[in-house]
């Protein structure tokens, strides 16, 4: 039996997201659901998830679902990991949070379970990144339980939201989307504290798009050269950046409940809470050229030693 069988999609979502605890979700993702042979506990969940507060727009989980439905169809001929750069600016743009509700693990839960739990095993059954028996596991393909319920860089939906927060440019997503197509971007450097540098983020996604940096082994190459750097460098010195405009942000939330869906065929706007300093990222770029040249990258002949490392 296919998960596709198992699950109603749409009709099976909530109206309302919620928050689920980590431990009540860790507990119902045996190897029937991680496998796709058996759907989740839809009313056991909901008992145990925990309502909103607030009552707001924010909140309703239609236009979450509708989007993830959206992304299943438009890459149904494409590898699922191809959604991921057109995925993330749209669901952040979406769900409008602040870093610290996007902080809280029991939403994503809830998303994974109780919202979209057919996306999470479209995107991830068989993924020859996953740990848990997957394709190349040589027993029957399952999803890795941390899709469902783990850290926020590697959860099937926080990724893409955490993706898009750190990688746009204030309000434009284009560097997101960029930065996205490359799996790198999410697998090495999204949990490195570095990349909360926006100057370093958006250096690293100029050679992305410049063409410096093709290919995942070149872009984790670079990652680990400008976090390995970044030890005895301080990015912060040589490339200051101002703090984002918490006001600007707080607007555009507010703006959602007057905000028609996210476009498909163009990328949304994001808040509008300041653009990193073109200047910036013209002192780092020669630094991190420097360091992509001496990186070890295999299949690349033997590079000269690296004098930051």
């Amino acid at each position: 039996m296919s998960w596709e069988s198992v699950y109603e999609g749409a009709a099976a979502a909530p109206e309302r997201l919620a928050l689920l605890p980590d431990a009540v979700a860790r507990r119902e993702l045996d190897d029937e659901v991680l496998s796709g042979r058996s759907a989740l506990p839809h009313e056991k969940l909901d008992r145990s998830s925990r309502a909103f507060e607030d009552e707001g727009d924010r909140w309703r989980a239609r236009p979450v679902r509708e989007l993830f439905d959206a992304a299943m169809r438009r890459f149904v001929e494409a590898r699922p990991g191809a959604s991921d750069a057109w995925l993330a600016p749209r669901l952040h743009a979406t769900l409008r949070l602040t870093r610290r509700e996007a902080g809280d693990s029991e939403l994503w839960n809830h998303l994974a379970l109780r919202v979209a739990p057919d996306y999470v095993l479209w995107r991830w059954l068989g993924s020859e990144n996953e740990n848990g028996g997957g394709s190349g596991g040589g027993g029957e393909a399952r999803v890795n339980p941390r899709r469902f319920t783990g850290p926020f860089h590697v959860q099937a939906m926080a990724r893409l939201w955490w993706a898009a927060e750190i990688y746009r440019d204030g309000r434009s997503y284009a560097t997101a989307e960029a930065a996205c197509a490359n799996q790198e971007m999410f697998n090495s450097a999204l949990r490195q504290d570095v990349f909360l540098h926006r100057p370093t983020a958006q250096t690293v996604i100029r050679m992305l798009r410049d063409g410096t940096v093709t290919g995942t082994r070149a872009a984790n190459a670079l990652i680990k050269a400008v976090n390995t750097a970044g030890s005895t460098i301080q990015y912060e010195l040589v490339a200051p950046d101002e703090p984002l405009d918490t006001k600007a942000r707080r607007l555009w939330i507010a703006d959602l409940t007057y905000a028609p869906p996210v476009p498909h065929d163009s990328l949304p706007d994001g808040p509008d809470d300041g653009e990193v300093d073109f200047s910036s990222v013209a002192r780092l770029l020669p630094l991190f050229q420097e360091l992509f040249t001496t990186a070890p990258i295999r299949g690349r002949e033997e590079p000269v030693e690296n004098p930051y490392a």
